[in-house]
């Protein structure tokens, strides 16, 4: 498998200078001014293969953005090694153009005046793309995200999801190995959020397109995501699946089960406890009752609990069951407890 991004002890680091107070009146100095430097990534490292779908997640002030702009060699890096593509990116720039696409959620790179397929005309000799490639790869986008309603409508006129999906087809047109989406539904309702992740995600099904996307949306890293990367303060705190993160930190899980309504009687004879909860008698270590209404019932069960699999088994043997559901925590509360209680900090990292 082909490795399109390779960083090893990336970092970069900015000098600001602040002025000085002066010696007279208070006047500040801009002849000696104090600089000081401030670390925006620190010692990343970092591999994508060929077909990732990527989440980058952060606070603002990470350097997530600081880190797409050195993987795109809009910056060059502080220290350590980069290839992207196989290409180093500040030595390459103009060969990596034609490799990459990039999409920045409030920046376009469309002709504001121009209608839509002016500035996507234009962006083919840019690239220079031979127009028969140029045409093919058009109609199919058009396709893809429905343009055909607004591709003669000057930039300025189309709402923010249109425009949105006119600044993926310019960054797609040269059939880029890798995609780069900062912040790609910001602004955007939800039938515009739900057409954007669903041309991602045929997207990298159908070409295999990597994509590496920087978003606050973590409904974005559900839909698109299998793995994710965590940065805070230019650190990487984590490097893994979705799935394991909100398994070790997303506290404690529900279990639902519907039973059959010859049961609700069965638990109508149970003690309550204060809360006026059935009291079920040899609850496995770590699993609550957390709700009954009818015949619902919801089972709150923590990382000491035994596996879903075996609750479900423990719940059949004493009731009969009719449907079985759980209830994962939102990744978004997950990434906010992390963040608020230093969670990675203080597991010493468990990037994998």
């Amino acid at each position: 498998m082909t490795t399109m991004i390779e960083a090893e002890g990336l970092s970069k680091a900015f000098r600001i200078a602040k002025r000085r107070p002066g010696l007279l009146g208070g006047i500040r100095s801009i002849v000696d001014p104090e600089v000081r430097t401030v670390a925006a990534v620190q010692d990343l490292t970092l591999q994508v293969q060929q077909g990732e779908m990527i989440g980058l997640v952060g606070p603002n002030g990470a350097g997530k953005s600081t880190t797409i702009k050195m993987l795109t060699g809009i910056l060059m890096p502080s220290a350590g090694r980069l290839r992207v593509a196989g290409l180093l990116p500040i030595r390459q720039r103009r060969e990596l153009a034609g490799c990459i696409g990039v999409v920045f959620g409030q920046r376009t790179q469309l002709w504001w005046d121009l209608p839509l397929r002016d500035s996507l005309q234009l962006l083919r000799h840019l690239y220079r793309v031979p127009e028969q490639r140029h045409q093919q790869n058009l109609n199919h986008l058009r396709k893809m995200l429905d343009l055909d309603e607004f591709i003669d409508t000057p930039v300025r006129q189309l709402s923010l999801g249109q425009r949105m999906r006119g600044d993926l087809v310019a960054a797609l047109l040269h059939e880029p190995a890798l995609l780069y989406l900062d912040e790609p539904t910001i602004g955007l309702d939800v039938v515009a959020k739900a057409r954007i992740r669903e041309f991602l995600l045929s997207l990298n099904a159908e070409r295999g397109t990597t994509v590496l996307i920087t978003t606050h949306d973590m409904d974005d890293i559900e839909t698109l995501c299998p793995r994710m990367l965590i940065v805070d303060h230019g650190r990487k705190l984590y490097d893994g699946t979705v799935d394991a993160i909100r398994e070790r930190f997303g506290g404690q899980r529900i279990l639902v089960a519907v039973l059959e309504p010859s049961e609700v009687a069965t638990l109508a004879k149970l003690p309550r406890d204060e809360a006026g909860l059935p009291v079920l008698t040899d609850l496995p270590a770590d699993v609550y009752v957390q709700k009954l209404e009818g015949p619902r019932l919801e089972l709150r069960f923590g990382g000491a609990a035994p596996p879903a699999h075996e609750l479900v088994a423990w719940l059949g043997a004493r009731y009969r069951l009719r449907d079985v559901t759980f209830m994962e925590p939102e990744i978004e509360d997950v990434i906010r407890r992390i963040y608020e209680k230093n969670l990675l900090l203080a597991e010493d990292n468990i990037a994998v």
